[in-house]
This record gives C-alpha cells, structure tokens and sequence, in this order.
C-alpha cells in the first residue's frame, strides 16, 4: 500500500509539474503573440491582408488575382516592397482570365509593375508629403510631445477651425491625404500629425503600441499646439486607433471644450476583438489566442478597469461622424451600431459595405466626401 501510494503520488507531482510548464509555455507563448499584435509598423500593410499577383499591365489598366479584395469598389494604392501604384475601379469589360481580375490603373508612383509582383492592396492612395504628392503648399512643423518633438504636415487655409488627422494601425502620416484636397477646397486648415512609434517621432518607452491609450495624449498635444498658433476650435478626424485617439482626447483632455466635432473612420472601440484578430492575422495557434489577448491588454495598459473609449454614450458632448462598415475585420462594427443607436442627437454613422478596415474612403470618395462636408458645413 505504501508503494502504491508513493507511486500514486510522485505520478501526481509529474502531471502538476507537467501542466504548470505547459501553463508557462502557453503564457509564455502568449507574450510573444502579444508583442507580435502590439507591434504594428508604421506603412506596413496590417497582417491578413491577401497579396494578389500582378498578372499583366497594359495602357491605363493592370490585371490582379480575382479576390473579393481586388474586386472591392474604389480607389486604392497598390503596395510591394520599393513599388507603389494607385488603381480606380474594376474594369468589368476588360479582357481577363477566369481567375483574374482589371482595374484601372492610375499611376506608379514608385517603382514599377511587373508580372508576377506580389502586391497588397492599401488604403494608402499618396505617396510623400501634400506638396510632392498634391501640389499643396505646406510646412513641416514639429509639435512638443510629452516624449519629444512629433512630426507634422500644416497645410494652411482661411479659416480658423482647424482640422487635425491622425493615422491608425499599419499607416503613416501619408494615409490622411486623402481627404487633404477635399478640406483644402472648404478652407480648412490641416495638421497632420505623426505620433510616438512613427518615423521621426519619439518611440514609445516599452517599444510597443497601446491601441491610442497612451497615443492620445500626443494628439492632445497638437491641439494645444494649433489653438497656440491659429485655430479657434478643432475637428479631430482619427482612423483606426486615430479615431480611438480621437475618442479618448474628447473624454479626457483639458482641452476638451474647443474640440467642435469628431470624425471617426473604422474606430477600435473593442479592443478584446482588435487584439484577437491581430494576434490570429499574424498566425497565432488558436490555443493561445486568448494568452496572447490577455498579455497584450496586459502590455498594452488596457486594464480591465479601463473603459474603452465611447462606451459611455451620455459623455459625449459633441458631434460625431463614424464611417464603418459589417466587412471590417479588425474592428468590428457593432460598437459604432450601439454608439449611433444611444445617441442619435449627436451620431451619425455612414454604413460602407464592402470596405475594409480603414478604408471607408477609398469605397467611395465621392459619397464620403459629401457626408464629410454636410457634417463639417455647420462646424466651419
């Protein structure tokens, strides 16, 4: 008996030890994961986007991989290592193959496009800065930040409600220029602003992102910077975690009362469901999908005492426009449906099927633009 027991016992101590290493392994496992999730570089596509392959290219026009990706709608860049393209909308009558898809082709602005490039579609239309790439007069200005100098374009204009762009995930600087001719032709001036983890700007001190938690407070910092130069009020117009920055700064900053309006294109409003679809877009094993969300909400500061930013729909006090849509992936759109419903008096969101995350102009300038100026109209 007593051999048994003893037996029974030491089996018992091998199976604990045995799960607390797997234990340790998965959160282990979990923290790599999370670094991987947190550390989106700036200009490099986001993870689980399909690469198509360029098929040929002819006068004005370029055949892809067929994809539900390269037969979305609109205006797009087209991305490769040392290549950069822009191409219009699908070409239904062009001559293809089954497997294939033609696009209008509307510049290469880097690079060139040759058969059997591997190329990812973007929402990255521009190239450069808004004089290179735009033909807009602007200054490079740096904004004192709480970690040192941020980078920013100024694009002036007449008036003095100034709008401030902030990128998201994956973008840079140069993903805001989209909407630079459209405010530029209503007088509005421009700050576009870069933040810590962007090129040319202070990195954060752990070297890793924290879905706009702590990034805000640069945005805070360049509204301070334009009501010091000019601008009587500001619109912040964020996309992706730049939206979710803008959010944060309308909750929390002392400047909070000459923020007149926020647009928000693809907010991460459930950063639970931003870091999971992170983690699993760059090939975590499901087993440790939910080590990896836990580490990195760990890392990132995302405590669970924490509220994500809108979900208290009575704080808000001004408007708000979102564009999002059911096809994004990274941030899921329900957050914005529940913010919308809650307060109609102050939200309006503009439904864009079919985009992708971040991508809620390039479906559809034309009809953005027009919501766009109905909204800002009252705000100039």
């Amino acid at each position: 008996m007593r051999t048994a027991t003893a037996t029974a016992a030491a089996v018992t101590t091998t199976l604990l030890g045995a799960g607390a290493a797997a234990v340790t392994a998965a959160a282990l496992a979990g923290r790599y994961a999370a670094d991987a999730a947190l550390r989106t570089e700036p200009g490099q596509p986001l993870p689980g986007g399909p690469r198509l392959s360029v098929h040929s290219t002819a006068a004005g026009r370029v055949e892809l991989t067929r994809s539900l990706a390269s037969l979305r709608p609109g205006t797009y860049g087209l991305t490769a290592p040392g290549v950069h393209a822009v191409v219009g909308p699908v070409l239904p009558d062009a001559p293809h193959g089954p497997d294939t898809v033609v696009r209008r082709l509307l510049a290469v602005t880097h690079g060139s496009l040759e058969p059997g490039t591997r190329v990812t579609l973007t929402p990255q239309v521009h190239l450069g800065n808004p004089g290179t790439a735009l033909g807009l007069d602007h200054a490079d200005v740096d904004v004192p930040g709480e970690l040192g100098a941020l980078p920013a374009w100024f694009v002036p204009a007449a008036r003095d409600t100034w709008v401030i762009t902030v990128h998201g995930l994956g973008a840079t600087r140069e993903h805001p220029m989209v909407v630079m001719p459209f405010l530029h032709r209503h007088r509005l001036p421009v700050l576009d602003i870069g933040y810590r983890g962007d090129l040319g700007a202070p990195a954060s001190p752990d070297g890793l992102g924290h879905l706009g938690e702590s990034e805000w407070r640069d945005l805070d910092a360049a509204i301070r910077y334009a009501l010091r130069y000019g601008a009587r009020r500001v619109v912040l117009h964020g996309w992706s975690t730049g939206a979710t920055m803008a959010l944060h700064a309308a909750e929390r900053s002392a400047l909070a009362d000459r923020i007149c309006g926020l647009v928000l294109d693809s907010p991460v409003l459930d950063w639970h469901a931003t870091l999971r679809a992170l983690a699993a877009a760059r090939r975590t094993p499901a087993p440790l999908l939910p080590f990896a969300v836990k580490a990195a909400e760990g890392r990132a500061g995302l405590r669970v005492d924490r509220q994500a930013p809108g979900s208290d729909p009575s704080a808000l006090r001004i408007p708000v426009l979102i564009f999002h849509g059911p096809d994004d992936t990274l941030a899921p759109w329900e957050p914005s449906r529940h913010l919308a419903a809650a307060r109609p008096d102050l939200v309006t969101l503009r439904s864009v099927p079919g985009a992708a995350h971040g991508a809620m102009w390039n479906a559809d300038p034309a009809a953005y633009e027009e919501a766009l100026r109905r909204f800002l109209t009252p705000l100039m």
